[in-house]
């Protein structure tokens, strides 16, 4: 249930209200909307009557929400969220790049990559220290040695840093040296996970799952929601089809059906969902038109000697090429990069 608070209200009468929500149970969650406050009653609880609460001094309206997500709903917040790291918004009028290698390797390569990128006009690099391999005889990352050298080359050329975290124990570590914290696809339902992402102050991005619906997907987020932290977004990444051209396939569905649904900002991860490096730019070209508020691109200065995902990461001309047509794309749905 959502109530919508009148301009007017009085301390007194928001916080009868709040304690009537309480006293039935409900975690209460407060967004602005415009002038007015709305206010979210999530949980458990036994739900009173609409009219009941709408006759309460103070309280504009009432309305339910009949999305199992009600915190991540556009009924909850109307607005668009836009989530602020220093100068970056994500999930405002500009479209916002992430981009980097696959997995840390080594100094010179982030070095190498990182100067490339920032210089495309990515404004976040993405780069795994831990890596959720298929194989468990595949490299699995450098650990908090590639997290420190991440923070650093990204702080020599004044970008951000995100990584994926693949358990609860990594994320006090972690938090000494990424901006958003990113859940993998295997770990969207790793519930444990997503509820200790939920105390943590910085943003997350929450990849889609393999086979997940968007409501399963949206629900993963209000998984992180629910234990405080707003500061959420959604990544497509492609979904294991029937066809095996390619390594999945992207739901550009999924990205329009989730800007409606969800005021989150949704990225989109063409690299994942393509594996071939020159279906990379097609794809990313196509959720910048489908309305995605940004790209998760992998990119690595000599992919072909790339220990993880060289074929599908872009060289850094074709980065450079794809962000100027990106750039393009973006003002015509009257959008900046």
């Amino acid at each position: 249930m959502v109530i919508i608070l009148r301009p007017d209200v009085t301390p007194d009468q928001r916080h009868a209200v709040e304690a009537r929500l309480r006293d039935c149970g409900f975690q209460v969650v407060f967004s602005p909307n415009g002038t007015q406050v709305t206010m979210a009653a999530v949980g458990e609880g036994t739900m009173p009557g609409m009219e009941d609460m709408l006759r309460m001094p103070g309280v504009a309206d009432v309305r339910r929400i009949p999305a199992p997500f009600k915190l991540a709903s556009r009924i909850f917040r109307e607005d668009s969220s836009v989530i602020r790291i220093g100068d970056v918004e994500i999930g405002g009028k500009s479209i916002v790049l992430m981009a980097g290698p696959c997995t840390i390797e080594s100094e010179e390569q982030l070095v190498r990559t990182g100067a490339a990128v920032y210089a495309a006009g990515a404004r976040i690099m993405r780069g795994g220290a831990f890596k959720p391999r298929t194989s468990p005889y595949s490299f699995q990352g450098l650990g908090e040695e590639g997290l420190k050298l991440m923070r650093r080359v990204a702080d020599a050329q004044g970008l951000l840093v995100i990584s994926e975290v693949m358990d609860k124990s990594q994320i006090a570590l972690m938090d000494r040296y990424v901006d958003i914290f990113q859940v993998g696809a295997r770990n969207m339902q790793n519930y444990p996970l997503l509820r200790e992402l939920g105390s943590v102050e910085r943003p997350v991005l929450v990849k889609r799952g393999l086979a997940a619906t968007v409501d399963e997907w949206l629900m993963s987020a209000e998984y992180v929601m629910s234990g405080g932290n707003d500061r959420v977004m959604v990544c497509e990444r492609g979904i294991r089809a029937y066809e095996t051209y390619t390594r999945n396939t992207l739901d550009l569905n999924a990205v329009a059906v989730a800007k409606s649904l969800s005021h989150l900002p949704v990225i989109v991860d063409p690299s994942h969902a393509a594996g071939i490096r020159d279906k990379v730019p097609p794809l990313a070209r196509a959720a910048i038109a489908a309305g995605a508020d940004g790209l998760l691109v992998e990119v690595h200065y000599d992919p072909e000697r790339a220990i993880c995902d060289g074929p599908q990461s872009l060289f850094p001309e074709q980065f450079q090429e794809l962000t100027g047509q990106i750039r393009m794309i973006a003002e015509a749905v009257g959008r900046t990069l």
